[in-house]
């Protein structure tokens, strides 16, 4: 047993103590230490409701009898305690007869080095935030993908011959009612244009992908955003200079973050508009792939940020919809594409947005970590 934790008084205020237990009783989130046979020696407030027991009765307790022992959850102690790194796994399903079924973010660390007790914090999400943080490109991804193949077959070759009566009934018409026949052929045009831009989506061919330096791609995307739409606004870089190269298509990562910057600046303020351009390496991310036991390693984050009005509330859970725009004269598409690309890439694209901060997110696995199933997970 560790017995009661050690009192701290604060160093500006000497003679102010402070309760450790009563600290880990206030939050929220279940925490739980174990030790080094996996015994219960520590839980705290939320963690006895989770668990439905006092804390005398769980103490003593191995924590795989209150959870399935082939969970990730015990995956992650067993790192933790051979690397003595801290670690955490983002949409972990914990599920039993004595807590119910929940879907967690977990984070692992040890408490000491020496001392073989390892503290878990369990911080508890929905399934709805699962799906709409982790899913919603490949939903995207598969919705554009079906409407792109109907487009195409069901709408583009009937046009064909509208727009070939229309010529031969322009041949033998009065002058008069040419301009009507024109009409027709342009308007068909028009409707063949906009199919053409979906069947971007249908293309099913296989990525080929190759090493990719994600900085060169940046630096292509914000000398056009410069020198164009964006020449406005001011940019900055916060970059990790020795990432590893992704794995994927440059052309294709550069339409992705030329439509990220480009929604940024046309959120912009007229003036006072800053975007910033981050890179970092997260090492042990992963995230759950729906419907199999395969967690993917995407340690390279991209950032794009600006300080614009934000996306409306109404729309966000929607936000990589096709045709899902604020935009007046926008087609929604632009989102819908980047989604889908990401997705193709194997990745994730995830946002958070409040007025004059929003943040989209772009994890991507690199070649370095292309099979590596370790680190945390998501």
């Amino acid at each position: 047993m560790m017995g009661k934790p050690a009192v701290a008084l604060h160093k500006e205020f000497p003679g102010v103590a402070v309760d450790a237990a009563a600290v880990l009783d206030a939050l929220a989130s279940p925490v739980v230490v174990i030790d080094a046979r996996g015994t219960i020696v520590h839980v705290n407030g939320a963690g006895e409701e989770l668990f439905r027991g006092s804390a005398v009765h769980l103490d003593g307790l191995a924590l795989d009898t209150l959870l399935p022992a082939d969970s990730p959850l015990f995956s992650a102690i067993e790192q933790v305690r051979a690397e003595g790194t801290a670690i955490s796994e983002y949409g972990v399903a914990l599920h039993s007869p004595r807590i119910g079924r929940h879907l967690f973010n977990v984070q692992v660390s040890a408490l000491a080095k020496s001392s073989g007790y390892i503290v878990v914090a369990l911080h508890q999400r929905s399934i709805a935030d699962k799906i709409n943080r982790q899913l919603s490109h490949r939903s995207a991804a598969r919705s554009v993908t079906a409407m792109a193949s109907m487009l195409a077959h069901e709408v583009k070759n009937p046009l064909s011959g509208i727009r070939g009566a229309a010529q031969l009934l322009e041949q033998n018409c009065a002058p008069g009612d040419r301009p009507m026949t024109r009409l027709i052929r342009d308007e068909t045009d028009r409707i063949c244009a906009l199919v053409d831009r979906m069947d971007v989506f249908s293309n099913s061919a296989p990525l080929h992908p190759e090493a990719v330096n994600i900085h060169q791609v940046l630096d292509r995307v914000h000398q056009l955003a410069r020198n164009g739409f964006a020449r406005h606004l001011r940019f900055q870089e916060d970059y990790d200079p020795s990432l590893p190269p992704v794995s994927g298509n440059h052309d294709q990562l550069v339409q992705v973050f030329l439509n990220l910057i480009k929604n940024a600046a046309e959120a912009m303020p007229k003036s006072g508009g800053e975007i910033v351009l981050s890179t970092a390496y997260r090492h042990g991310i992963r995230f759950a792939v729906p419907g199999s036991e395969t967690r993917v390693h995407l340690p390279l984050v991209v950032g794009v940020h600006d300080n614009g009005g934000g996306i409306p509330e109404d729309i966000q859970p929607h936000l990589f919809d096709p045709f899902v725009t604020s935009k007046p004269s926008g087609s929604g598409l632009g989102l819908a594409l980047v989604a889908k690309i990401i997705g193709d890439h194997g990745g994730v694209i995830e946002f958070d947005s409040q007025p004059r901060r929003t943040v989209f997110r772009v994890r991507l696995p690199t070649i370095a970590e292309e099979g590596d199933s370790g680190g945390e997970t998501a």
